[in-house]
């Protein structure tokens, strides 16, 4: 197998024939766990722009590899867009950015499966301008509309801290 398509597809996890966003979503649980390791912004951040820049070629890599656009076994897209998913609530925690246990720790785990589905939601029901930004080229338009994805999901998350006076 080509390498390329082999990191596209997650590694392999996107080739389940059943819901293979979601589970490449899971794997960037993972990856979100592995970004959290350093408790430093600058690798959250870091991490995630590195990770939509490799997205995108390597997506589109995977378009020309398979003949199609956007194809269902490609979920890199997926996997790095979902610690973007999560910085408006680690924002909520200061500059000292926590490690990977605080996602499941005490209650956390509910606003990590909360977030972690509301990524399915945006990423299948796909609001303006998500469903969009799939015409963009090549990987562009594989990666953009799972980061836009990711921003709603901030968006939610920002309305429910501010609903709930955690501001």
């Amino acid at each position: 197998m080509n390498w390329k398509l082999w990191i596209a597809q997650g590694f392999g996890i996107g080739r389940i024939p059943v819901a293979p966003g979601t589970f490449g979503s899971i794997v960037g649980i993972g990856y979100v766990v592995l970004l959290l390791l350093a408790h430093s912004w600058p690798v959250l951040i870091g991490g995630i722009v590195v990770g939509a820049a490799l997205s995108v070629w390597l997506c589109g890599e995977a378009e020309k590899i398979l003949g199609k656009k956007d194809p269902g076994s490609v979920v890199l897209d997926e996997i790095i867009a979902i610690p973007l998913c999560f910085v408006a609530w680690l924002n909520s925690c200061g500059w000292h950015l926590p490690g990977p246990a605080f996602l499941f720790e005490g209650r956390h785990w509910i606003n990590t499966v909360g977030i972690f589905v509301l990524f399915r939601v945006f990423d299948v029901w796909k609001p303006w301008p998500v469903r969009q930004s799939q015409s963009l080229p090549g990987g562009w338009g594989v990666t953009v509309d799972d980061l836009l994805a990711a921003v709603y999901v901030n968006l939610v998350a920002i309305a429910l801290a501010c609903l709930m006076g955690h501001t």
